[in-house]
């Protein structure tokens, strides 16, 4: 039967976005198994001639055409527009202590920089992230369940590499996702499906119906600091989400990049040590320069994850990793964290006193603010509006997975190198704006 669908996709008998019968209704006409149709659609899917929707169906997607491409991870400077789309980490006097270990790291000779790294050359970075971590908040952590990568979102993929499984898995998320959770499982092949949230984080009840309904593999979320919307869960919903984790045979990634601070609420991985991961990195909080990040593993993959990443990239530059060993055993990270903390902390109070007259969802350790809309204006279209006097941010679109809504909402980050007062400016601006909703909004 593939053979079949193939040729009738590839000579345009059938049209590109034409709707497939479902998998009952065609064996029947056809007078074969229901698994053989679903096995022909599936290595279709997988050939990229067609694709498929959670409550959509099978579309012919055209062949071997590659997708549209989705919003772009990197948001690079646009002349004279004020980037408030991308998160960034301000320079507290960071730079110049980078600049100066590099020089004491090219007198000293920690580790040669000619031959291949390995676990025993990344051995010390790997002790102090697991104390940089700290002992409490992701359970008791040993060197080898550490594995570096390159960013979190490199180390989210390693991760997902190493727990996903068969031509079609299933990824559980937050039903709005920072956009790289969207670039990951496409990447992946994998099927990605939301889970309703509600002021707590994601919904315990929803998870467990979501897995009946379409089972799942690993749920990706971000409890401490939730992009776009600032959400945080707490350490009893995280609870009730381990217990379903265990009752279905799930594992957790939670990725904990934006976190700022140190909190207190613990990690799934402390929760469930068994089937959870925690990732994070240094971009947010140190440099973003570095693309430094870490995963550490669920007990006993993590060799495991090591071979994947292995298999990836190798191993982390070595440069970098000692560089970074020298920042975190020094006291310098944790120096630099703080002040980026208070830093962020005072821009945001300054943005809530231009929009808080509006309807913001915010944390003194968020780096962006969540702003939902006032009647008359929709996300997009607000958008559309600041980017026109030279702002841009993120409307709730960019958060949608492909078969989810989107709020009526923005994010707006505080990007630190914008001078103050642009930025107050900008804010100001965009007051004004709400304040003055198109008249031609179907309300």
């Amino acid at each position: 039967m593939i053979q079949s669908l193939r040729a009738a996709i590839r000579t345009g008998v059938l049209e590109r976005g034409a709707k497939l019968p479902p998998v009952r209704e065609l064996a029947w006409d056809l007078g074969i198994t229901p698994g053989t149709v679903a096995r022909a659609y599936k290595m279709a899917a997988e050939e990229g001639l067609v694709e498929t929707g959670v409550g959509r169906g099978t579309f012919v997607a055209g062949g071997l055409v590659s997708p549209a491409a989705d919003i772009p991870l990197m948001n690079l400077p646009q002349p004279g527009h004020l980037d408030l789309r991308a998160v960034r980490v301000p320079d507290v006097g960071q730079e110049a202590q980078i600049r100066q270990i590099l020089q004491e790291l090219a007198r000293t000779n920690v580790h040669g920089y000619v031959d291949y790294p390995n676990i025993e050359t990344d051995h010390g970075a790997r002790v102090a992230v697991a104390h940089w971590i700290g002992p409490d908040r992701a359970g008791r952590i040993a060197a080898e369940d550490v594995v570096l990568g390159l960013g979190a979102q490199n180390s989210v993929m390693m991760a997902l590499q190493t727990v996903l499984h068969g031509t079609t898995p299933v990824i559980l998320t937050e039903s709005l996702a920072y956009p790289g959770v969207r670039h990951a499982a496409r990447l992946l092949r994998a099927q990605l499906i939301g889970v309703d949230m509600d002021a707590h984080g994601v919904r315990p009840d929803r998870l467990e119906e979501v897995l009946r309904r379409h089972g799942g593999q690993v749920f990706l979320t971000s409890p401490e600091l939730h992009s776009p919307t600032t959400l945080h869960t707490p350490a009893a919903r995280k609870a009730e989400v381990a217990a379903v984790a265990r009752q279905f045979e799930l594992q957790i990634i939670e990725d904990d990049c934006h976190c700022l601070t140190r909190p207190e609420t613990p990690a799934y991985r402390a929760l469930c040590p068994e089937r959870a991961w925690f990732i994070s990195s240094l971009s947010k909080t140190v440099s973003a320069a570095l693309r430094f990040g870490y995963a550490v593993a669920p007990k006993g993959q993590g060799a495991q994850a090591r071979q994947v990443a292995q298999s990836s990239f190798y191993g982390m530059p070595q440069p970098i990793v000692d560089l970074v060993t020298s920042l975190l055993r020094s006291g310098a990270a944790e120096e630099t964290r703080a002040k980026v903390e208070t830093e962020m902390a005072r821009k945001v109070r300054m943005a809530v006193n231009a929009l808080g007259g509006w309807d913001v969802q915010w944390r003194e350790d968020a780096p962006f603010l969540w702003l939902k809309m006032p009647q008359g204006w929709r996300g997009s279209t607000f958008a559309r509006a600041c980017e026109s006097k030279g702002i841009r941010i993120k409307p709730a679109d960019e958060f949608a997975l492909p078969d989810g809504q989107a709020p009526n909402a923005v994010r707006v980050s505080l990007n630190p190198y914008i001078p103050e007062p642009e930025l107050e400016a900008a804010l100001s601006t965009m007051s004004a704006l709400l304040a003055v909703p198109p008249l031609a909004v179907d309300i």
